[in-house]
């Protein structure tokens, strides 16, 4: 009996301790379990502020001056918060913004340039010269998009308040002029189980 009650007793400890898992469709707002900034942040800021960005008067401006879309390229976005941020997933974010507006041309960042650049110096090698792509081609960025994460903590016993700040600004590349300036903030209160977060 008492080695019945034992075994009952460990599959029901396995029970409560196994992990259940559920598909989430990516297009929906993620489930804010911690209040740390997550993957639904990080596009909503990302797409208001490219939207606020290319509603701004520098946009027609450019596009009256050269009669052309401006050509952008994402510089760093630093993580000055208290918290582990992937900004790359942020970047990525940012990139997909601007592509999918359709108003500006997008090039591709320092390091994807570089490997692009290894791949012609093996194509002047080993590609045909029908095939073969030529350095000297590359588009310049007109303007440079770079920023950075912030956040403010407010702590009192189990509650807080968070205010995540992300503050973007779009540099001319030829003259280091801003040509924008953009901030968006997101405030998440959070009442904890145990007073540390």
């Amino acid at each position: 009996m008492k080695k019945t009650f034992l075994l009952l007793a460990a599959i029901a400890l396995c029970f409560a301790c196994s992990t259940k898992v559920q598909r989430l469709d990516e297009n929906t707002a993620s489930r804010d379990l911690s209040g740390r900034w997550n993957d639904t942040d990080s596009r909503l800021v990302a797409d208001e502020m490219i939207n606020d960005s290319l509603s701004r008067p520098w946009y027609d401006r450019f596009v009256q001056q050269n009669g052309r879309e401006p050509v952008v390229i994402v510089g760093t976005v630093d993580n000055q918060t208290m918290e582990h941020i992937n900004t790359q997933t942020f970047i990525q974010n940012i990139q997909r913004a601007l592509i999918n507006s359709g108003k500006v041309k997008f090039v591709a960042s320092q390091d994807e340039r570089g490997e692009v650049r290894t791949e012609r110096l093996e194509q002047d090698e080993f590609a045909s010269e029908a095939t073969r792509k030529a350095f000297g081609q590359e588009v310049g960025a007109d303007f440079m998009l770079s920023g950075v994460l912030t956040s403010i903590v407010d702590r009192e016993g189990r509650r807080s308040v968070v205010l995540y700040q992300t503050n973007l600004r779009l540099i001319n590349i030829q003259t280091n002029q801003i040509v924008w300036n953009g901030e968006k903030q997101i405030r998440k209160y959070i009442l904890s189980r145990n007073a540390r977060m």
